[in-house]
């Protein structure tokens, strides 16, 4: 298959009632994405789903981006309430623990299904719907947005080495922990609320990106089915990436210690 075509813009689904009115969160965590946050907040409160909650999780960003948020969440909550709130986190743990913050948050306010993307737009904010109505159908625990598996795709500016580390990194999960997902290492999600309680979120250990595979890990020990969607993948419109070499190292580690190490941080 090739998996590196540049396919029309996403077209949101238009759900159902009583599904369009399903409380739900998106959870982003921002590093440095002033470039990004307005036109992503943009396109996610435009999408056709009345209770949906942005949440943004700002490490505190030296470009601002969390006073811009701020300001995009005093707009946003003018027109509705409650329609966007940013968490500023004072010290940088890396992308999983910004994740972490947000879907406690998002636990806390009693949303029932919590969204997971990044804040660079290479996730397509229109697919949240896609994604909603694909849990809603199945009842998975957990549905991924994935590059890998029949109809999804990566954009043509990624490097051959970008989608050989990808597709590598992926067969290495799955050789270790035997997920059988086509795209493990994936972060645009959608989560059943009891199974982000069951997994316990203060239980996770992993920092960086490896926090998908060992929520991933989690949630398959639980019982639940993983289901995957096909997304076109874009590259970041503004700012670099984050992902440092101690990153890709902890990448490497997490599999194997979830398989063989201690099964679960102390609570």
């Amino acid at each position: 298959m090739d998996d590196v075509t540049e396919p029309n813009e996403a077209v949101p689904w238009s759900l159902p009632s009583p599904w369009r009115d399903t409380r739900v969160a998106v959870v982003v965590p921002t590093y440095n994405e002033a470039g990004n946050i307005g036109d992503l907040a943009a396109r996610v409160l435009a999408l056709d789903l009345p209770r949906l909650r942005l949440v943004i999780a700002d490490d505190d960003s030296p470009d601002g981006t969390g006073d811009l948020a701020d300001d995009l969440a005093k707009q946003a909550n003018a027109e509705r309430p409650d329609s966007m709130l940013v968490l500023h986190r004072k010290v940088k743990e890396g992308i999983g623990r910004a994740h972490l913050a947000g879907m406690r948050q998002a636990l806390a306010l009693g949303d029932e299904y919590v969204v997971q993307m990044d804040g660079d737009l290479s996730h397509r904010p229109e697919y949240i719907p896609h994604l909603l109505g694909t849990i809603l159908a199945s009842r998975a625990g957990l549905v991924i947005g994935s590059r890998y598996v029949v109809g999804g795709s990566l954009s043509t500016d990624w490097g051959w080495h970008r989608r050989l580390l990808s597709r590598f990194a992926g067969r290495y999960v799955n050789a270790i922990l035997n997920l059988s997902v086509r795209d493990p290492t994936g972060g645009f999600k959608i989560w059943r609320r009891d199974v982000l309680e069951g997994i316990g979120l203060d239980a996770i250990r992993s920092d960086g990106y490896s926090f998908q595979v060992e929520m991933n890990y989690r949630c398959k020990q639980l019982g639940h089915s993983i289901v995957e969607l096909p997304i076109h993948f874009e590259e970041r419109s503004t700012g670099s990436s984050k992902i440092s070499f101690a990153v890709q190292v902890e990448s490497m580690l997490t599999p194997f210690a979830l398989r063989f190490g201690a099964r679960r941080r102390p609570e």
